[in-house]
């Protein structure tokens, strides 16, 4: 049987799983480390890229590879296809400002103007996540760096693009899902929008390459030794492909950021920003809303308390819900959805009966559930259906997080058994490059999602809305 390899890259790590592509059976697996930050030379991405291959045991026997890939990464290269200067990540917020502008210049001076413009163009209004925003930055910042770009990649583009072995920057191919996480290109007419990347790079952008968009299902290319290389995917809709998810469908992702995303017959264009429009990995949309403060809540919680996440998880499930009024805002990176870039994490509602160890602990979990709630919410005013709650990434084996979900969703929560889900929805793409078909192939799920139930706590989320816009800002 043809074997198939998906790749998860990451923002910590990369992920390789290799499966049968009849079945989806998982044959083996490998996995490297990423360095931490926000800026980072792509050289890491291939070297992380290499170990994982190896650890898998090689590609000799496997017929087709996809890559996924953290999304709106900033890969700029030059004329000779050399990265001109370190990636600046989704998670990097120095372009805040740049996207005010961008938005604001779209809007002949009008911020409300220009963000329905930017939703009606692109799907989405500029965050400093996108792509688009950090090519303004870089114009603005590094100006001699921006008159040297010759292309702009995803991190995906450019891991697939160096699977191929060229050197040419018109092999440079991406996916509908990535592509659309630019800023620059339209999930409804399927085409880029060359006048936003040159208003972001402040010049003539019809020399600039862009990576073919590559039709969901098709290939992209083979490498020196002949695997076919799948279109690849952003790590939104690579999850989505692996976990099999069908319009009606909601998954939120615990991971570095905080996500929830849904399938959507029909694009989306909130002019708020708080839900991007960005495409899915199969021909649909994949409306989403996306934190920057996940897992790392848990994280800062933990550490801050002395304790594991077990502990801390056994800490949070003895307090009540509500934590007996103290609430967690957890901007503690500043915050992509709602766009408070420089907005800082706060306590609040704190009396002497609830400092104690778990109190705070219930509080971080409930304040980053509230924000993803927001975020569900933020989905359903787009009149996207919300039918069924999937909980996936590091953060879903948290017991306290799946028991506490339930209750400030107002919805059951499946959590399917933990797996690679961005790695598994590339593998099963590069199975649909091998074979041509007409939809992805169809693979038996590997068991049974458990599901969580518990009564709404309405009161949970009304304290966290009455505090949530009261934090307060870095200074610079």
């Amino acid at each position: 049987m043809p074997l198939v390899a998906g790749v998860d890259s990451s923002t910590q790590s990369c992920k390789v799983v290799i499966r049968d592509a009849e079945t989806g059976a998982l044959v083996r697996s490998g996995r490297a480390s990423h360095p931490d930050g926000t800026s980072i030379e792509p050289a890491h991405w291939w070297d992380a890229l290499q170990t994982a291959i190896a650890e898998a045991g090689g590609l000799a026997d496997v017929a087709a590879v996809a890559v996924g890939g953290q999304q709106h990464g900033m890969v700029a290269l030059d004329a000779d296809g050399a990265v001109i200067r370190d990636a600046l990540l989704w998670n990097d917020t120095r372009s805040a400002g740049a996207a005010v502008d961008l938005i604001r210049e779209l809007g002949d001076g009008s911020l409300e103007a220009g963000a329905a413009a930017w939703a009606q163009a692109t799907g989405s209004v500029p965050v400093a996540s996108l792509t688009v925003t950090k090519l303004r930055w870089l114009r603005d910042a590094e100006p001699e760096n921006a008159a040297r770009v010759a292309a702009v990649a995803l991190p995906h583009d450019w891991l697939t693009w160096k699977l191929s072995g060229s050197t040419d920057l018109a092999d440079l191919t991406t996916d509908r899902s990535d592509a659309s996480g630019t800023g620059y290109w339209s999930p409804v007419t399927d085409d880029y929008r060359r006048d936003l990347l040159a208003l972001a790079l402040g010049r003539d952008a019809d020399d600039v390459v862009l990576p073919r968009v590559v039709a969901a299902g098709a290939r992209a290319g083979t490498t020196a030794d002949g695997v076919v290389l799948g279109a690849g995917a952003g790590d939104n809709a690579g999850a989505a492909l692996g976990l099999g998810m069908v319009e009606g469908d909601v998954a939120v992702s615990i991971g570095t950021s905080g996500v929830v995303s849904a399938i959507s017959a029909k694009p989306t264009t909130d002019a708020s920003g708080m839900v991007s429009g960005f495409a899915d990995a199969t021909g649909a949309f994949l409306p989403l809303a996306c934190t920057l403060n996940a897992s790392r809540v848990l994280d800062a919680a933990a550490r801050m308390l002395g304790v594991d996440h077990a502990g801390l998880s056994a800490l949070a499930l003895q307090a009540p819900a509500g934590s007996d009024g103290l609430v967690l805002v957890p901007y503690l990176e500043g915050e992509r959805t709602p766009n408070k870039p420089d907005a800082t994490g706060a306590l609040h509602g704190m009396r002497l009966g609830n400092t104690t160890p778990a109190h705070l602990a219930r509080a971080a979990v409930e304040g980053m559930l509230c924000a993803l709630a927001d975020g569900m919410d933020a989905l359903r005013e787009q009149r996207v259906p919300v039918r069924t709650v999937s909980l996936i990434g590091g953060g879903a084996q948290s017991e306290a997080v799946r028991r506490i979900a339930p209750s400030v969703f107002g919805l059951d929560v499946a959590v399917p058994p933990p797996g690679e889900y961005v790695a598994d929805g590339a593998a099963r793409q590069a199975a649909w490059a091998l074979t041509g078909g007409a939809t992805a192939p169809r693979w038996t799920a590997a068991g049974d999602a458990e599901v969580f139930s518990a009564p709404a706590e309405p009161a949970v989320r009304e304290q966290y809305a009455a505090v949530r816009d009261l934090t307060a800002t870095r200074s610079a």
